[in-house]
């Protein structure tokens, strides 16, 4: 009897509850027929959880309303036998809902709450996208530098500051462009934008402000630098729309995130030659292998949402793929240090750089989300391989016996 009283007062709250949304929301035919078939929920849910489901939307203090959920999504909730809070614990251990909540990050340690936002749409918690687009500027430079000589250390600040403001530039663009398509993929759903932290003018206001200090450090450069610079800007706010309309986003963000490998050089000299293109291209192969791994990490959700990449293309037959675009590199960076006429220093690093490669690709598990991730930052380490044969064959090329 104590059960089937139980069980009747379920029904009761059931039947209440779906009144209370269909006042409140409108309900697909699919949705309100679900709601209506009670037992069917009952069978997947707990006497204990359904009685602490309804209370919780029916208890202001708790921060629910019915409105805040779409049909479907409560109907996951309840076919899964929870919602998206702990409901474990009784409603006075809980706080209300406070709005869209970021990332935990040693950003809250640094800065104030207010801040919060703006960092993480820079991805200032990130700093590998920092790391990515300053190795070729790097690479450049000291390949531009007179032999026996360290590149000029004001030149290589100048352009970590770029690289810090130009980086968040374009990942402000691309999260104004992905907003929806954000809040629809699991690992960018708590971006600031997709969630609702910042809106859509506070992100262009932060936008011209990078874009304003940006402009200041391009313009401490010589003239035909500040023409060179300038015009990544065109790939800077196209890229995003690569995903949309080709399978091969990963090139055209090769092509973007390793222009400062011609802006570098141009610093210098104040022009460019043919000797500097290889360098170029094999920044474009190292992106696709990046990436492309970066890319396998959403690659469920992209289907889903209609988004393009080369892991989606690739498919099964990634890791041949890559392999190509990793020889390729080393190839073009060969005949970058050919013609530059680099001694054993630079190819030893070239061959350190080969075989971070080599242990890339035979290791990362493109099914596992947190392996592609790790393999993919661990991409500041061959960018630093590079740059470390660089400098070493620039310091030691005057010495005997060494070239």
């Amino acid at each position: 009897m104590q059960g089937g009283a139980v069980l009747q007062k379920v029904c009761r709250r059931w039947r209440s509850a779906v009144t209370l949304m269909e006042s409140q929301m409108p309900l697909s035919n699919t949705a309100s027929q679900y709601l209506q078939d009670g037992p069917t929920c009952i069978s997947h849910l707990s006497m204990s959880s359904m009685e602490r489901f309804f209370t919780s939307r029916t208890n202001p203090s708790w921060g629910y309303t019915a409105k805040t959920s779409s049909p479907e999504k409560l109907l996951r909730q309840l076919h899964s036998g929870h919602s998206q809070r702990n409901f474990s614990s009784s409603p006075a251990n809980h706080e209300p809902s406070s709005g869209p909540q970021l990332p935990v990050s040693w950003l809250n340690d640094v800065l104030p709450a207010r801040l919060l936002p703006y960092a993480h749409l820079m991805r200032l918690d990130k700093p590998i996208g920092t790391w990515l687009l300053v190795w070729p500027c790097f690479w450049s430079i000291a390949l531009a530098a007179p032999p026996g000589s360290l590149p000029d250390p004001g030149l290589l600040a100048l352009f970590g500051t770029g690289a810090i403001l130009l980086r968040g530039a374009g990942c402000t663009v691309n999260d104004l462009w992905d907003r929806d398509l954000d809040s629809k993929v699991e690992r960018t759903k708590s971006r600031p934008l997709a969630s609702g932290a910042l809106t859509v003018p506070q992100g262009i206001g932060l936008l011209g402000g990078q874009l304003l200090l940006g402009l200041g450090i391009l313009l401490q450069l010589n003239d035909f630098s500040k023409v060179v610079g300038a015009s990544s800007l065109a790939l800077v706010f196209a890229y995003p729309l690569m995903k949309r309309i080709t399978f091969w986003p990963q090139a055209f963000l090769g092509l973007t995130f390793n222009w400062g490998a011609l802006l570098g050089y141009a610093a210098v000299h104040g022009y460019l030659d043919w000797q500097i293109v290889p360098l170029y291209a094999h920044g474009v192969c190292w992106t696709l292998v990046y990436d492309t791994i970066y890319a396998h990490q959403d690659k469920d959700d992209d289907i889903v949402v209609g988004i393009k990449s080369t892991a989606l293309l690739f498919g099964d037959n990634t890791r041949a793929y890559l392999a190509a675009f990793a020889t390729t590199s080393i190839g073009f960076l060969s005949l970058t240090g050919y013609m530059m006429s680099a001694g054993l220093p630079y190819y030893a690093g070239v061959t350190a750089a080969a075989c971070h490669y080599s242990w890339q690709l035979s290791q990362v598990d493109l099914d596992s989300r947190q392996d592609c991730l790790a393999k993919f930052v661990s991409n500041k380490w061959f960018g630093a391989l590079v740059f470390t044969g660089i400098m070493a064959d620039k310091l030691l090329a005057q010495s005997p016996g060494i070239v």
